[in-house]
């Protein structure tokens, strides 16, 4: 299961992090053989594929869209059994749903979260 926290309202410019913890699973098995990413829908585009923005694989290289590049940073926090999503210079574009992601490396089903909202805004 995984569950996502941290979503919010925030200025442009701001930052918020977002945590998706992992349960019903090693944490450990996660990060060996589970890409996680975060995934985002923006308002108004339900029939629209979730964007993919940032994945760290199993073997810890990470990979982003372009458009967060150099703001986003994604990362596991063992300690933590989460998948942890570091936000940066938010820009109303960011504006979204935020999903966490698990797969195994060598493909399969995906898993969700339910989505955290983050709303960046005056």
């Amino acid at each position: 299961q995984l569950l996502e926290s941290g979503g919010g309202l925030v200025e442009p410019g701001g930052s918020l992090t977002l945590s998706c913890s992992v349960s019903g699973i090693s944490f450990q098995e996660i990060a060996d053989q589970y890409d996680m990413g975060w995934y985002r829908q923006a308002p108004g585009t339900p029939g629209k594929q979730r964007e993919l923005i940032a994945i760290v694989t199993s073997s810890g290289n990470t990979h982003y869209t372009q458009s967060v590049e150099g703001r986003f940073t994604i990362s596991r926090d063992t300690s933590k059994s989460a998948v942890v999503l570091q936000m940066n210079d938010l820009q109303p574009a960011d504006t979204a749903v935020y999903y966490c992601s698990a797969q195994r490396s060598t493909g399969g089903r995906v898993y969700w979260g339910q989505g955290t909202q983050v709303t960046v805004s005056r």
